[in-house]
C-alpha cells in the first residue's frame, strides 16, 4: 500500500485535541464515542519478554497505520516504563494532530478492561510489558492476535521460548488466540533476516512475511512524536509498516 503525505495530513485532522494519557483509575467512558458497529474491535498485543526488540516503535506505528487507513484505534500502554505515553506526550508538545487515543493501563486487569474498550473502537493495540509475567498473561487473555517482535539474532530467537510458553498457557483459555513473530530491526543488505526466519521455522507459529528494517527514520520520528510516514511519506520504512498493517488485517479476518 502506498503511503502519501495527504494521508498523513488527513490523519492529523482526525479527532479533537491530542493523544490522551491516563495512567491511573478506570478509563472514562466518554473518552471514546460509541461505535455504530455492534461487533467488538480486535485486540492486538505486542509482547516480548526480552527488552530492546522495538516493541513500542512497532506498536505506535502499527496503530498509526491502521488509523491512517480509516480505522478507529486505541493504544494501551501496558509497559510500566510508559514509552508509548511518552511518545504521545511528545506529539502533544509538538502540536501534532491526534491519530488515535493512548491510555496507560499497566495493570493485570488488562484482560477485563481491553475488551470493554474494544466495544468502542475498531482496533485496540497493546504495547505490552517486558519481563512482567502477570501483565503479559493479562494481555494475552485480552488479545485476539499476539505479535512477537524479534530482532534477527540467535539470542532473540532463543529468548522467544518463554513467550511461546505463555501463549500456549493462554490458549487453554483462549483457543482462538492467534500469534505470529515479526522480524524487526533487520539490517538491510544482510542475510541475517533470512537466518532468523529459518531459526523460527521450528516454532509453533510462523513469522509474518512482512519484515521491518533498522532505519534512522524510526528514531527520528519517535523523538518528534511522529510516524515514519509523516517524516518521510515515500520512505521504505513507511512501506514496511503499511505491509505489516495489511498482514495483521489478513490474520484477523
Amino acid at each position: 500500500m502506498e503511503v502519501t503525505r495527504a494521508r498523513a495530513e488527513d490523519a492529523q485532522k482526525m479527532g479533537s485535541g491530542s493523544a490522551t494519557a491516563n495512567q491511573a483509575g478506570p478509563i472514562p467512558e466518554n473518552c471514546l464515542p460509541a461505535r455504530e458497529d455492534s461487533r467488538p474491535g480486535k485486540v492486538i498485543a505486542l509482547l516480548n519478554q526480552k527488552g530492546g526488540a522495538g516493541k513500542t516503535t512497532l506498536a505506535t506505528h502499527l496503530a498509526g497505520e491502521l488509523a491512517l487507513q480509516g480505522s478507529r484505534v486505541t493504544l494501551l500502554d501496558a509497559d510500566p516504563q510508559g514509552s508509548a505515553l511518552d511518545w504521545a506526550q511528545r506529539r502533544l508538545q509538538n502540536r501534532q494532530g491526534r491519530l488515535y487515543s493512548v491510555f496507560g493501563l499497566a495493570r493485570d486487569s488488562l484482560h477485563q478492561e481491553a475488551p470493554q474498550i474494544a466495544l468502542q473502537t475498531d482496533f485496540v493495540v497493546i504495547d505490552g510489558p517486558p519481563r512482567v509475567a502477570a501483565l503479559a498473561r493479562s494481555a494475552l487473555l485480552a488479545a485476539d492476535l499476539v505479535l512477537i517482535p524479534v530482532q534477527p539474532s540467535a539470542y532473540d530467537v532463543w529468548a522467544s521460548h518463554e513467550m511461546v510458553q505463555l501463549i500456549a498457557e493462554a490458549r487453554v483459555f483462549r483457543p482462538a488466540l492467534r500469534a505470529a513473530f515479526v522480524i524487526n530491526r533487520r539490517v538491510v543488505g544482510t542475510v541475517i533476516g533470512r537466518e532468523a526466519r529459518a531459526a523460527l521455522a521450528d516454532q509453533p507459529f510462523a513469522a509474518l512475511t512482512a519484515e521491518v528494517s533498522q532505519r534512522i527514520v524510526f528514531a527520528d520520528s519517535v523523538a518528534a512524536g511522529r510516524l515514519a510516514c509523516e517524516v518521510a511519506p515515500q520512505c521504505a520504512a513507511a512501506r514496511e509498516i503499511a505491509a505489516l498493517a495489511q498482514a495483521v488485517r489478513e490474520m484477523l479476518r
